[in-house]
Formats: structure tokens, sequence, C-alpha cells
């Protein structure tokens, strides 16, 4: 186990019993470490994952998007910050642990599934990137517009998928 994995509390659930893939959640905690070490975090952090079906993540998606579509990975930032410029001083704490909270995510494992295969590259590949995707969200990346913002993104995803 790496020092990283120590240092940060990744909590997946299932939203409901008899979702697949009884390794997912060893797999996110893995490519969210990697992306919190990656971005030069090193103090205590929790992040709270879901993991749901394309039933579940559709209604969240209609819920707080106002967009009635399945989709693959929700993030839900905790703090406003500023991609590229960590500073755990703008970040809510743990009251009674004191990690830094980021907030939450939600992952649709059909989703995963059905992408992984459609780019030829699996559902663990799959569920990692989703992971890194939306802990650079709750970090401040974003990806609305299709200029810099994006550009940005995509590339610390691409850097730190490298090695996955």
């Amino acid at each position: 186990m790496k020092p990283s994995e120590k240092t940060h509390e990744i909590a997946v659930s299932r939203e409901k019993t008899g979702l697949g893939h009884p390794n997912a959640a060893g797999l996110i905690r893995q490519a969210a470490c990697r992306a919190l070490e990656a971005e030069g975090i090193t103090e205590p952090c929790l992040i709270s994952v879901l993991l749901t079906d394309a039933e579940g993540i559709r209604e969240v998606n209609r819920n707080f998007r106002e967009i009635d579509r399945e989709t693959d990975v929700l993030s839900f930032p905790l703090n406003e910050l500023v991609p590229g410029a960590f500073c755990a001083e703008d970040c809510e704490r743990d009251p009674e642990t004191g990690e830094l909270m980021l907030g939450d995510m939600m992952i649709s494992l059909p989703a995963c599934e059905r992408q992984g295969e459609e780019l030829g590259h699996g559902f663990n590949r799959e569920i990692q990137y989703l992971t890194v995707h939306s802990v650079l969200h709750l970090l401040g990346y974003d990806h609305l517009d299709e200029g810099e913002q994006k550009r940005q993104m995509r590339a610390r995803e691409k850097a730190i998928m490298g090695d996955a």
C-alpha cells in the first residue's frame, strides 16, 4: 500500500445490492489517491463515492442538473477551488477527524462497463479514468468550455492516467 492510500479516506458505497464488480472500490481508491498525489495534496482528504446503476444516476442528474438522461459520473465539489492551485485553507474540514472534505461523486457501473467496452480498454481502466476525472472536478477543474479549461483538465487526466 502506498503512503497516500493511508492518508486519504475514499469512502465507497453501493446504492443497491447486486451491483457487480467487487474490485470497483479498490480501483476507485487507487485512482483517487493517485489523482490527489499528482495534484500535490498531502493532507488527509475525505471523498465519498456512490456506485449506482443507470436509473440511479439518471435520477440524480435530473434532480440536480435538470438533465433527464443517464450519465457516467457526477461530481459534487464541497469547496470552490482553483484548478492546479490547491489550498487546504479553502476546504471544509471534518470536525471529528480534521480531514479535508472535498465532496462527493457518483459513478454508474453500467456506464463504466459500456464505455470500457466501446473504447476498447475495459472496465478497470474506465472506472479509474472516471474517478480521476471526478476528483479533478472536486479540485476545481472543469470543462464547460471548449477552450483553455477543457485543455487543462484533459492534460491533467492524461498525465495522471499515463501509467494506469
